[in-house]
């Protein structure tokens, strides 16, 4: 008999999902889906690999606040499988704090504390968890599996994990923790299957979309990234503004007269793209206008992004690879062109054309440094961190299935 994993991944206003095939050694995506809560009457629908529709439906806006379409795809499911079993549902869990490293199954004290983390993310962590506990009440016994965004980036050790507060707040765990690391690790595995020397090239990997972030990855680890304790550090992004002058803050609050509240919601939700641009947080939207305020966002964020990449070059000694993934790092060949010819004095030469193009393989021939365009997968990267998690609990004899506390 198969087994399937249904991997969740909740952004602000939808859920990405996948249905995945554990039974082979490799997880096999089998259809996947967006429950898209931004239309006046949400709704969800699946597609196979090829494009397909395989199941839509639709619900109002107060039933989906409770679990009405998630019970509507686990009802699909079953019926979908044909006999085979869902094994367990998987979570991206943005912020895993000092203690969670690598994923766990999810119980009470588990989902109590990733919940204690919520100040770290406050807009992320909440639209996390939403599908665990709609999991829960609509399946009690089927296991959920959490997978964490920071997890990758526990190898950051001092200095670049490090601020320069007092220690002690470190010790409390203040420190940079990085993000975007299910996208990162998956983009690892497939610099691995470009063969070994990959694994020993200096690489930038730009994941670039509404979130974005950079990682220096050597050796398949994570020695520096963009992001610090909370997803609103490091490089201009749709809404959140990166990086800023604390005295920004403290200028907004004592002269200003906003709240703390006030701040948050101006540094999440207003600024970025949206707030340079006045007209977008998409980058599309940005690329299509004729607006001057767009192009100075644009003009932004490609300064901004190829300037971290610098300073992850100084992290690694040096710079051998530069890997974009992410919506727009895979879709914006204007971007990537801008980002490469401000770095061209590290050596990076663009194909224009291939980059036109959209090839995986965008460097000029005599580049100094790799230059590829890779798709990224965070729902694989969960989906594998499942089925090993599930096949350890089954080889060291556990029942396969209560959730247990870590």
């Amino acid at each position: 008999m198969s087994e399937a994993v249904l991997v969740l991944n909740a952004g602000s206003s939808s859920i990405k999902l996948g249905l995945f095939d554990i039974s082979p050694a490799e997880p096999t995506l089998r259809c996947k889906g967006l429950l898209d809560e931004q239309e006046k009457t949400p709704r969800i629908v699946v597609t196979d690999t090829s494009g397909k529709q395989l199941f839509e439906k639709s619900r109002p806006a107060d039933e989906v606040a409770g679990t009405g379409l998630l019970a509507d795809i686990f009802a699909w499911i079953e019926d979908y499988l044909e006999g085979g079993r869902l094994a367990a549902v998987g979570h991206r869990i943005v912020h895993g704090g000092r203690d969670f490293t690598g994923p766990v199954m999810i119980a009470d004290q588990t989902l109590a504390a990733l919940e204690a983390l919520t100040p770290l993310a406050p807009l992320h962590q909440p639209r996390c968890l939403a599908p665990v506990r709609a999991v829960k009440s609509l399946q009690p016994s089927l296991p959920q599996i959490a997978s964490f965004d920071t997890a990758f980036h526990h190898s950051l050790r001092p200095p670049a994990g490090r601020f320069a507060i007092p220690r002690h707040f470190e010790e409390r765990g203040i420190r940079r923790y990085g993000f975007h690391g299910l996208s990162f690790e998956y983009i690892a595995s497939r610099l691995a299957v470009l063969g070994s020397e990959w694994i020993q090239k200096r690489t930038v990997v730009a994941h670039l979309g509404n979130g974005a972030s950079l990682c220096a990855m050597h050796e398949g680890k994570s020695l520096d990234t963009s992001m610090g304790l909370t997803p609103l550090d490091g490089l201009v992004m749709g809404t959140r503004c990166g990086t800023i002058d604390p005295g920004v803050l403290l200028y907004l609050m004592q002269e200003e007269g906003m709240s703390a509240n006030e701040v948050q919601h101006l540094l999440y939700e207003k600024s970025g793209l949206l707030g340079v641009s006045g007209v977008s947080a998409d980058m599309r939207a940005l690329l299509a206008s004729r607006e001057a305020a767009a192009r100075e966002a644009i003009d932004l964020f490609t300064f901004r992004a190829a300037a971290d990449v610098a300073v992850m070059a100084n992290t690694l000694g040096g710079l051998d690879g530069l890997v974009f993934t992410g919506g727009i790092g895979e879709h914006a060949a204007e971007i990537r062109q801008q980002i490469c010819d401000r770095l061209a004095w590290l050596g990076v030469g663009l194909n224009a054309a291939a980059n036109a193009r959209g090839q995986w393989s965008i460097a000029a021939p005599d580049s100094k440094v790799v230059v590829l365009v890779i798709a990224t997968s965070e729902e694989t990267t969960i989906a594998r961190h499942c089925r090993a998690l599930l096949n350890s609990r089954t080889s060291s004899g556990s029942e396969p299935l209560p959730a247990v506390d870590r």
